[in-house]
């Protein structure tokens, strides 16, 4: 796992054709910042008015993967319940489980875990991280 996802750069564009305006991309960040700032009230309006609960940054890092590995449950709680997948897997083959088990975030995986999140899945999985970092809470919860 590294210790910083990448930067977001929503809906990379290799096709030529003309990208997302301005307007497009602010919005893209502003959500990317406020998951991984844990502003779960900025996201509910804008999940609320639809904005895509799945979007993921150029990294493939999604919404709910941020959120979990800055240890903000109640925003990947929020994220879940607007249909969050809870085992996307990044770029780099990330899950936010596994993010949330790395960086020691209880509530997160248990959050992520009520919602069916994989503990196997990924690379390292969740309960790989776990093990490596002596998680022995999230260890417990994973069983």
């Amino acid at each position: 796992m590294t210790d910083n996802p990448m930067p977001d750069n929503p809906m990379p564009n290799n096709s030529g054709a003309a990208g997302p305006d301005d307007e497009t991309l602010a919005l893209a960040h502003a959500l990317f910042d406020a998951a991984r700032q844990g502003d779960a009230a900025l996201l509910a309006s804008y999940l609320d008015a639809g904005a895509p609960a799945n979007m993921t940054n150029a990294a493939g890092d999604s919404l709910l993967m941020l959120a979990a590995y800055h240890g903000h449950a109640p925003a990947v709680e929020l994220l879940l319940q607007h249909g969050a997948d809870a085992n996307a897997i990044n770029d780099r083959g990330q899950t936010p489980l596994a993010g949330a088990a790395f960086k020691g975030y209880t509530d997160v995986a248990a959050a992520l875990l009520g919602a069916g999140a994989d503990p196997d899945a990924g690379t390292p999985s969740a309960r790989a991280a776990a093990d490596m970092f002596a998680r022995t809470e999230i260890k417990a919860l994973l069983g």
